[in-house]
C-alpha cells in the first residue's frame, strides 16, 4: 500500500484532538504494561502494521517479555496472563469487534469486577483511542519504518 495523506498536515486540529485523547490515556492510572496490551491485541485484530511495530518496540522497553508479545493472539490458551490482563484483553477484543457480538454483558460485568469501574472506565477509553489510531494509520497508508 502507498502512504496517503499526513492527518496532522491535511487536518491539524483533528490529529490535535486525537493527540490530546491519546494524552489522556498516556496519563492515565492504566500501568504501562496494561497500555501495551491494549495497544497490541486491539491492532492485531484491525491489521495495524504501524501501531504493531510501533506498540510492541514500546512494550519491550518497558519490560514485556517476547514470550508474552508472541502468544498475545492466543492470551486465553495460556497461563502468562494475570486476571486483571485477562478481563482487558477480553473486553479489547469486544469493544474492537463490537459490530460481531457487541460487548457481552459477561465479559463487561467480568472487567468492572476484576479492575473497577474507574480502571475499566480508562481502559475503554485506551481501547477506543488505539482504535482510532489504527483506522488513521490503516486509512491514510502509515508503514512501519
Amino acid at each position: 500500500m502507498k502512504s496517503r495523506f499526513k492527518l496532522n498536515e491535511a487536518e491539524p486540529q483533528a490529529y490535535k484532538a486525537m493527540l490530546a485523547f491519546e494524552d489522556y490515556f498516556a496519563n492515565s492510572e492504566i500501568t504501562k504494561t496494561h497500555k501495551e496490551l491494549i495497544k497490541i491485541r486491539a491492532s492485531q485484530i484491525n491489521g495495524c502494521a504501524f501501531c504493531l511495530d510501533m506498540h510492541t518496540k514500546d512494550a519491550r522497553k518497558n519490560g514485556e517479555t517476547e514470550q508474552r508479545t508472541y502468544v498475545l493472539n492466543a492470551w486465553r490458551d495460556t497461563t502468562l496472563f494475570t486476571e486483571e490482563e485477562r478481563a482487558i484483553l477480553a473486553l479489547t477484543e469486544a469493544v474492537t469487534k463490537i459490530a460481531q457480538n457487541h460487548v457481552p454483558d459477561d465479559v463487561y460485568n467480568n472487567a468492572v469486577n476484576v479492575l473497577g469501574k474507574k480502571y475499566t472506565a480508562q481502559v475503554l477509553m485506551g481501547i477506543i483511542a488505539i482504535n482510532g489510531w489504527n483506522r488513521i494509520a490503516i486509512t491514510t497508508g502509515m508503514m512501519p519504518a
